[in-house]
């Protein structure tokens, strides 16, 4: 993947950048794979906002991504590298020796052409997918399950990897893109590679409105709301926050405080907190 920068006609286009979209190979998807997918925009049931900052964007159709690989000991082709409005990966259709059609993420080198299998035993290359106990040390895997036959739950995002570090027992120690160093058992399965487009997050957004295509909403300081919306409002011109530490809207501590619960099934399991 290539990055194209925009000429600085306007300010929208001083320093914005977008993919150059070079490895695409089909502009529409497989129809059979792809259904219409009502999002929330950040509500409930209910229809009342629990995410702030959410709606509108454009339009987008879902594509199925097969994150179970589950066709056991069938070999597939890669037919073609397709966008994918849900994501900021690119993925590949697979058309199976037995006829059947399924979307993968792309890792980072696979093109079309290439083949992929997943099997108890699989050859530890490209694409190809296995448990976490067949892969060697020093592996670097992605679209990693957390519990064995649920399908990948995390490290799939653009440029993505995990790296094996060691094994014990039933467990298989993983690093995550994050930092954090976790336990996964053995007989989760995985994904041989780098995610591909690794060059996302060096793009440049440029302009409000490219942020509204992509349905985020626009964000408020809470020092120029009144006291009763936010914690840090009120007050006559550029007051302080009044406070010891900034608050989130619900006086909760923000900017650094963790959130995540005291205790929780997967401590024990965590070896290493992410940064």
């Amino acid at each position: 993947m290539g990055i194209r920068f925009y000429k600085a006609n306007t300010p929208g286009t001083r320093n914005r950048s977008v993919s150059d979209f070079s490895e695409i190979t089909k502009t529409k998807p497989e129809k059979s794979l792809t259904f219409n997918q009502q999002r929330s925009k950040g509500r409930n049931n209910r229809g009342v906002i629990t995410s702030r900052h959410r709606g509108g964007g454009h339009k987008r159709l879902y594509r199925e991504i097969d994150f179970k690989r589950n066709k056991i000991g069938i070999s597939a082709k890669v037919v073609s590298i397709e966008y994918d409005p849900n994501r900021n990966a690119r993925i590949a259709l697979l058309h199976y020796q037995d006829g059947e059609k399924r979307y993968i993420i792309q890792p980072r080198g696979l093109c079309v052409g290439g083949n992929v299998i997943s099997s108890l035993n699989a050859p530890v290359s490209l694409g190809n997918s296995l448990p976490l106990k067949n892969i060697p040390l020093g592996g670097e895997v992605h679209n990693v399950e957390l519990q064995p036959g649920a399908g990948g739950r995390f490290v799939r995002a653009a440029g993505a990897v995990a790296q094996i570090v060691a094994k014990e027992g039933n467990l298989v120690t993983l690093r995550l893109p994050s930092g954090e160093i976790r336990l996964v058992s053995n007989q989760c399965w995985a994904t041989i590679g780098q995610v591909g487009n690794v060059d996302a997050i060096k793009l440049v957004i440029g302009k409000a409105g490219r942020k509204r295509w992509l349905g985020k909403r626009p964000k408020v300081r809470g020092a120029v709301m009144n006291p009763c919306d936010h914690p840090h409002g009120g007050g006559e011109g550029r007051a302080p926050i009044g406070r010891s530490r900034p608050v989130s809207p619900w006086g909760k501590p923000a900017l650094g405080q963790r959130t995540r619960k005291g205790k929780k099934y997967s401590d024990s399991l965590i070896l290493r907190r992410r940064k």
